[in-house]
């Protein structure tokens, strides 16, 4: 048997990271077992549904390197299918149509309240003569679809990560609605009935998701074999959660993958973290993998039952150890867009070769690849701002005489070199009979303004190939005690 599965998100909103990771899991169950890896757009919420969102999904799916093997497809697409099987079940007797109205439902769940029983449709239309739907209809009656779901009814199957799985038919709620209210036709179908219909057509052997669709399972095992068909086998991730152990989810702030990627997280590194989020190695020391990898791994015998806390520090450092060991060119790629977002020049000296320097300086810094931002600012402003240490660095004795040796000792070199600098320093400390220290620091603060940084030698040879360096230490030189 050929492995089939699929992603499904709704075009109602952002691509979520819960819809995220559980296409994570299905890719690499898909890729582990040399299957097809199938996407569908889930837009029969045609109230709700927006094209932004579908574009939001798409992009942030081909982001994360998730590449589907079949589709899009999407159900607004295929709204034929659906009737004709609704019909189907009509035409056999395993649905119905269901006239009751909202106030009749409203009163039926008062009544059950009152009685402090769980809600539930009474089927009260399930055996409805010709003559009742005709003078229903003639009232002007509106009908839904139902689905007839019998009490008495065991429903049982082994979920792939939660073992041995029973429902029984008096828990799923009544008859079950497949299709909106319509007057004389079939209405729109709802989500658990088109999911049944496209899994089948679509040949899906497998359905990875949340544990929050268990309830649904149920129900659509009930379709799969009213439409005559084989069910697939089911598989129920753990949700991930807050640190308070709740579902994650908008209030607990960022939750979109497009979000995520503006915080200035690595397509490799979040793919890698959400892996983690519900899944164990068989080496428990290894944290690293790259899909390929973890792919060749991936069972559902390591995926957990219990929900998986959502860890800011460990996504951080997932993501660190992809930048601090991502190629230059590569990472010079992915700064430039935030550092275009900050409206940072890219002209004036800072091109190419001279961004890929200044990445290789503050690379093994970043944490996030918006960092770069604020720790960078210093070479992109013409001007610099003194820190109270950097201030306080330019009033000690004997630095302003250091600064005024380092700019004479810079108008004899027509072009500064890492050897050129070092050689400055070393003649300013034997000239001004100061240590070294002091010089570094004062040398620091003048063309960073403070005293802490990256690298002081190449910071300078930075500023002095887009000649900020002697403009600096004027600036410093003036405000030096």
């Amino acid at each position: 048997m050929s492995v089939r599965v699929r992603i499904a998100p709704s075009p109602t909103g952002n691509l979520h990271i819960g819809t995220a990771r559980t296409a994570v899991f299905n890719y690499l169950f898909a890729r582990h077992h040399y299957g097809k890896f199938i996407l569908r757009i889930e837009d029969t919420d045609l109230e709700r549904s927006r094209p932004e969102y579908t574009d939001n999904i798409l992009s942030g799916l081909r982001w994360l390197g998730l590449n589907w093997d079949e589709g899009p497809f999407f159900q607004s697409q295929r709204l034929h299918l659906y009737r004709e099987a609704v019909q189907k079940l009509l035409d056999q007797g395993l649905a119905y149509r269901c006239y009751t109205t909202s106030e009749e439902l409203d009163a039926l769940r008062e009544t059950q309240k009152a009685r402090n029983e769980a809600p539930r449709y009474d089927n009260r239309h399930r055996h409805l003569t010709p003559e009742q739907r005709a003078v229903f209809e003639a009232e002007g009656r509106s009908s839904v679809i139902r689905f007839i779901i019998e009490d008495n009814r065991q429903i049982v199957w082994n979920d792939l990560v939660r073992g041995q799985m029973f429902w029984r038919g008096i828990d799923l709620g009544g008859d079950m609605i497949i299709a909106r209210a319509s007057a004389d036709r079939i209405g729109q179908p709802l989500y658990n009935f088109v999911v049944v219909v496209d899994d089948i057509d679509m040949e899906i052997t497998h359905v990875i998701r949340g544990e929050d669709h268990i309830a649904n399972t149920a129900k659509q095992i009930l379709l799969y074999e009213a439409l005559g068909a084989k069910t697939p086998e089911f598989s129920h991730t753990p949700l991930i959660l807050n640190q308070e152990g709740r579902k994650l989810s908008k209030r607990d702030g960022v939750t979109s993958i497009s979000d995520f990627q503006k915080m200035g997280f690595t397509a490799e590194g979040l793919v890698n973290y959400m892996t983690l989020l519900g899944w164990s190695p068989p080496d428990s020391t290894q944290e690293i993998f790259t899909l390929e990898s973890a792919a060749r791994e991936f069972t559902f015998e390591r995926v957990n039952k219990a929900g998986a806390k959502f860890d800011w520090d460990k996504l951080d450092w997932v993501n660190s150890q992809y930048i601090h060991n991502m190629p230059v060119v590569d990472l010079t790629d992915l700064l430039i867009p935030f550092w275009q977002e900050a409206r940072y020049s890219l002209t004036y000296g800072r091109e190419r070769p001279w961004l890929e320097q200044l990445v290789s300086l503050i690379a093994t810094s970043l944490t996030r690849l918006v960092d770069a931002v604020p720790m960078t600012k210093i070479f992109f402003t013409e001007g610099v701002e003194f820190s109270e240490e950097g201030s306080n660095q330019l009033q000690q004795e004997g630095v302003k005489a250091t600064l005024k040796a380092i700019m004479r000792a810079l108008e004899n070199q027509p072009q500064l070199s890492a050897d050129t600098a070092q050689d400055i320093i070393k003649q300013v400390v034997k000239e001004q009979k100061v240590k070294k220290g002091l010089v570094m620091r004062s040398l620091r603060a003048a063309l960073t303004g403070d005293v802490h940084g990256p690298d002081l030698i190449q910071s300078w040879l930075l500023l002095n190939q887009i000649s900020l360096d002697k403009q600096r230490l004027n600036h410093a030189i003036s405000a030096a005690n």
